[in-house]
């Protein structure tokens, strides 16, 4: 994917939100997931990565090489459905100035390492979740995803399994009603 810098603040342009799989979306990969876009333009596609999928496993449980000695501690989350074969690091922070959150993905390792000295959080991913031209657009007006601007709370790794949860609680009283919903509505 290319994508021009120039045109990141574009109104059209998701990208640095976070998108939560809307509760009819029954897809296992995407079901009940909290997803950062990191690009965006309908032109060229989006790209980004799911947010509270951990893998269970650290960078030093996949990874025994020395140039990792830093990062070993690092989680591992699943980042959706593509290239579930690379891992890729990102860091995560938040700016009180602009009350926003700050992202830099693909970074090598020693990137990962200056990140990680400076404060910010890092992940590594394995895989990312990718929509072609249009694709995101469509499945936005088909209700598949529900766009949101980031909390600082989507950079704790508490709690992730209930963080969509918790998310769409606050969109509106329906969404509150519907967030606990038990996959099987018999059990309700």
């Amino acid at each position: 994917m290319n994508f021009d810098e120039d045109d990141d603040e574009s109104p059209d342009t998701l990208k640095g939100r976070i998108i939560l799989a809307d509760p009819s979306l029954r897809e296992p990969t995407f079901r009940h997931s909290v997803l950062l876009l990191t690009e965006h333009k309908s032109e060229y596609g989006a790209h980004g990565y799911i947010l509270n999928r951990p893998l269970g496993k650290t960078v030093g449980d996949l990874l025994e090489d020395e140039q990792f000695e830093p990062l070993l501690k690092v989680p591992v989350f699943v980042g959706g459905p593509v290239s579930t074969e690379h891992l890729t690091f990102s860091s995560l922070g938040w700016s009180e100035a602009d009350d926003s959150l700050l992202f830099s993905t693909h970074l090598s390792t020693k990137q990962a390492v200056l990140h990680q000295m400076e404060g910010f959080s890092i992940r590594a991913f394995v895989g990312y979740s990718g929509w072609s031209e249009g694709q995101l657009e469509s499945e936005l007006a088909q209700n598949s995803w529900i766009p949101r601007m980031p909390e600082r709370r989507v950079l704790e790794t508490s709690d992730l399994d209930t963080l969509w949860n918790r998310l769409l609680r606050e969109l509106s009283p329906w969404h509150a009603l519907i967030a606990d919903e038990p996959d099987n509505i018999g059990m309700n």
